[in-house]
């Protein structure tokens, strides 16, 4: 059970330029009386590819601290910038405020902060080299990440972090032909037949690979000779289209010339006919 509790952090002076210094508004409950001072520490993480850019920006003692909710503000410097790379200067980054008793860190707050130029221009077109006096931070207050850790206070006794000595230990007789050999062969023997399950796995999924491949390839033959065998029976059925249109005014030509071969027909035998009445009557 943790004695001292975070209640919240107020972030002050937000947003703010790069050389303006930090302000924390900080509330805490202290269950218990405490014999000595809390440390509280902001840390700048100067680069995320590197702890030697880190800096310490200040640290307070609070105490004594009385039982119950306490409040106070907690300043501090801003970064040196000579000390970020110049490439990670104009970024995002992180602060943590930490609080730690009798030099064992209880709990740790971290903020994004993001660094960038002031104008549209240089947000833009950065220069070469970085103009501190144009960069402001923004501290995203709304998130913090804040991350607990137990520890021994005044009124818990330590306890052991190793387990207890056993000075009969080496008095035992090793007995290793009775047990640590035979739990040795038995661990190769499993080692053994794990590889032997991994490599036949590996097969397995070669195998696999290769009928997925070949499975791709027949699906992709079997559809492009699909589609041949339909265009070439489309093709089929035009072909057939075309020759029974053809036909049929072929058959319409005949039945064309049939009727005016009747036609013709009919007007001879009526002449006729009518040639024949006219001569009997004249006779």
């Amino acid at each position: 059970m943790s004695i001292v509790s975070l209640l919240g952090i107020s972030v002050k002076n937000n947003p703010a330029r790069f050389s303006d210094p930090y302000e924390f508004e900080i509330t805490f409950e202290c269950l218990e009386p405490l014999k000595d001072d809390l440390e509280w520490k902001l840390t700048y993480v100067g680069s995320s590819r590197s702890l030697e850019h880190d800096q310490e920006l200040d640290s307070i003692l609070v105490g004594p601290v009385p039982v119950g909710v306490n409040k106070f503000v907690f300043k501090a410097d801003p970064p040196t910038a000579d000390l970020i790379p110049s490439n990670e200067l104009v970024s995002v980054t992180v602060i943590l405020l930490s609080c730690s008793y009798n030099d064992r860190e209880f709990v740790r707050v971290g903020y994004y902060v993001n660094n960038e130029y002031d104008s549209e221009e240089l947000r833009e077109n950065p220069p070469s080299k970085v103009q501190v006096e144009h960069v402001v931070r923004n501290i995203l207050a709304e998130k913090p990440r804040v991350t607990r850790f137990n520890i021994v206070w005044d009124n818990e006794e330590n306890t052991e972090e190793f387990p207890p000595e056993q000075p009969d230990a080496d008095l035992i007789e090793e007995d290793e032909d009775a047990y640590g050999k035979g739990d040795g062969e038995e661990e190769e023997e499993e080692e053994e037949v794990d590889e032997e399950v991994g490599d036949a796995g590996d097969e397995e999924d070669d195998n696999t690979e290769n009928l997925n491949e070949e499975d791709i390839e027949e699906d992709i033959e079997e559809d492009i000779e699909e589609d041949i065998e339909e265009e070439e029976e489309e093709e089929g059925d035009e072909e057939i289209a075309e020759e029974e249109g053809e036909e049929a005014e072929e058959h319409t030509d005949d039945d064309n010339d049939d009727h005016e071969i009747k036609n013709e027909k009919a007007q001879h035998d009526a002449s006729q006919t009518a040639t024949e009445e006219s001569v009997k009557t004249a006779e």
